[in-house]
């Protein structure tokens, strides 16, 4: 099976995106802004969950109603900034698990460092979602993917903010079996590996850090 790569077109992602990117955006409209996009990118991640019909009885009638097959969804937010996107999610969906793993990207070589890991035990019965703002060298998705599937994760998905040309050809040579959703897939990278024009550090923006 091969992952597709989703571009969510909506016009409220793209607004919101916008305003994301302008540089004098605050820290509290920055985070707004990210919780609110996280919620309408589950909502395209979530689009094809199976469902199944329970008998129910409205005020006026008995009726097979459609409801959720199985077990919910796992989030699984790459720390720090897929935090941002998560409570969107969860506002959507707050029966889901949520796993969490920490990376954080060596300054030299580019290369993801795990530094945390906590997850739920069943992940191989439900649709993990990851979580990351930002996909620029790929590098740091790819090895959050890589642990999830040693962990028994079987159905995987990817919900990012923005994504890099690059990070997308590197994430999907290594997981070509995984769909990827994004609002948008920028120009390239720079020198330092940010994604440009993008919208400078996800994180840092997001909890107001240098």
């Amino acid at each position: 099976m091969t992952g597709q790569v989703v571009v969510v077109q909506h016009p409220l992602v793209q607004h919101k995106l916008t305003l994301m990117r302008r540089k004098e955006r605050s820290t509290a409209g920055f985070r707004q802004l990210m919780r609110e996009i996280g919620t309408l990118l589950c909502y395209e991640v979530t689009r094809d969950l199976p469902l199944t019909t329970e008998r129910i009885a409205t005020p006026l009638a008995e009726m097979d109603a459609p409801i959720l097959a199985g077990k919910k969804l796992c989030f699984v937010p790459i720390l720090r900034a897929g935090q941002g996107m998560l409570d969107g999610m969860l506002d959507l969906v707050p029966s889901a698990r949520v796993g969490h793993i920490g990376l954080y990207r060596d300054p030299v070589t580019v290369q993801p460092v795990e530094y945390y890991l906590k997850m739920p035990q069943d992940l191989a019965e439900r649709l993990v979602v990851v979580v990351d703002p930002m996909l620029a060298t790929g590098n740091s998705l790819a090895a959050a993917v890589t642990r999830l599937k040693q962990l028994g994760a079987v159905s995987i998905k990817v919900a990012c903010l923005l994504a890099a040309p690059e990070g997308v050809a590197r994430f999907h040579g290594e997981h070509p079996d995984v769909d990827l959703y994004t609002a948008a897939i920028d120009s390239h990278l720079d020198a330092h590996s940010y994604i440009v024009p993008g919208l400078g550090d996800a994180g840092d923006r997001l909890y107001g850090t240098k």
